[in-house]
């Protein structure tokens, strides 16, 4: 019962709050990166010869998005459709515009603070960003640790779960069967 209540109000005006806090922040930080943005899906899908690296632009944007959009941005925004009504739009368009800020100083930073291995691989992430940027070693363990948790407790789960209501209401599936699939 109680973690109930404490997860709705973490998840409640708190973290609307913190979210669209931090994308208003870095959008005046950063100068209004969004107004780039044109340019960057340009050189994104444009064949650079001179580039050097293990990643082409393009399929550095096709897993960025990939690892970015997901069912749960689909049910979401349908859920902020059914619950807040057609204005609801307007709000993620809103919060996606700025998020674009925020989505950037992320792979500003992966890209700043990654390595070299041995073998010549760029390795690099959130957790390199918190030990060489920070300087705060403990931390960058810590995201692993927790990022590691939430895969085995989130995983595939929206998506599956989203498939088997989907499967339920439409064709009246018992989720118990599309969840052995």
């Amino acid at each position: 019962m109680i973690y109930c209540k404490v997860s709705s109000w973490i998840w409640g005006w708190p973290m609307i709050i913190l979210l669209l806090g931090t994308h208003c922040f870095l959008t005046l930080r950063l100068r209004f990166p969004q107004r780039y943005l044109f340019k960057a899906i340009k050189l994104s899908v444009k064949k650079d010869g001179d580039a050097n690296g293990d990643v082409s632009q393009f399929g550095a944007l096709v897993t960025s998005l990939a690892a970015t959009i997901g069912t749960g941005n689909i049910i979401g925004v349908a859920t902020a459709v059914a619950l807040g009504g057609p204005g609801a739009v307007f709000w993620c368009w809103i919060t996606g515009v700025l998020g674009i800020s925020t989505k950037y100083a992320e792979g500003l930073l992966a890209a700043k603070y990654r390595v070299k291995t041995e073998s010549g691989e760029m390795i690099g992430g959130p957790m390199y960003a918190l030990e060489r940027g920070l300087g705060q070693k403990w931390l960058g363990i810590l995201f692993c640790i927790f990022t590691a948790l939430a895969a085995f407790g989130i995983g595939n789960t929206v998506q599956a779960n989203s498939i088997s209501l989907l499967l339920h209401e439409s064709y009246g599936i018992s989720p118990h069967w599309s969840g052995l699939e």
